[in-house]
């Protein structure tokens, strides 16, 4: 595919379904990788697994995206631990799905704060150095839902859709200096969570997919590589939707 030798990434939620594949796809490409999640003997585990697979010489960092003051944090030890950072992954993300009429405030908060702000507060923090190096990739997993909204999934399709939001915005703020912002938005992958669905609800999911399956966190790990590349350096302030034809939005 791509080479990204040569090239450091940070990739959040590193060590989830999605994360994981997102992190393998960087890294067979030739990235150096700090890999963040709030589970730090999981991350650990992968970063092992990582290296014996696939090679390089890839950081773990601990990081709870609740926290504010860790999340200041992240960047700053990412530069310190990588020495550069070019690519940036919004991936890591949680759900705490009500109606609206039953959602409560806390539900609200972790989501906006996990999903939306912390992604805010490190686009803010790694564009400085980006633009003294007149170069970078921000990329951000939104979802499906921020663009055709979901019962139950107020506070997570907001969060989304305002990723979206912010992605156009700062794209229009650093363009001049080599910096891309994009986002992937992934429709229903398999998951661990979803292997333990009916399989009459698998169908029926599968039956609202044009291609008639879920897709794989591979399939969202390839797109993420391909904004990542050089060859993608003139494609900033997009969405690039990975769902099988679920939802064909331009």
């Amino acid at each position: 595919m791509f080479s990204l030798n040569g090239k450091t990434a940070l990739v959040t939620g590193a060590s989830g379904g999605i994360g994981s594949a997102i992190a393998v796809a960087l890294a067979r490409q030739g990235a150096r990788l700090a890999l963040s999640g709030s589970n730090g003997a999981k991350l650990r585990a992968f970063r092992e697994q990582l290296q014996a697979e696939h090679g390089g010489d890839h950081v773990e960092i601990t990081c709870d995206l609740s926290d504010t003051t860790q999340v200041e944090e992240l960047v700053p030890a990412a530069l310190e631990t990588l020495g550069s950072l070019d690519i940036l992954v919004n991936n890591a993300g949680i759900t705490r799905d009500n109606l609206a009429l039953r959602m409560k405030d806390e539900e609200w908060d972790q989501v906006i704060r996990l999903n939306l702000e912390a992604a805010f507060r490190l686009m803010r923090a790694c564009v400085k150095p980006m633009m003294k190096a007149r170069s970078g990739r921000i990329i951000s997993i939104t979802s499906v839902v921020g663009a055709t909204g979901n019962p139950g999934q107020m506070n997570y399709a907001a969060a989304k859709a305002g990723l979206t939001g912010m992605t156009k915005s700062l794209a229009q703020e650093v363009a001049s200096r080599g910096i891309t912002v994009n986002c992937v938005a992934p429709g229903f992958i398999h998951t661990a969570m979803t292997d333990t669905l009916p399989d009459a609800t698998k169908e029926a999911l599968n039956a609202r997919i044009p291609m008639g399956r879920m897709g794989t966190g591979e399939d969202v790990g390839a797109a993420v590589a391909f904004l990542a590349a050089p060859e993608a350096a003139y494609i900033t302030g997009q969405t690039l939707h990975v769902n099988g034809g679920m939802a064909m939005l331009g």
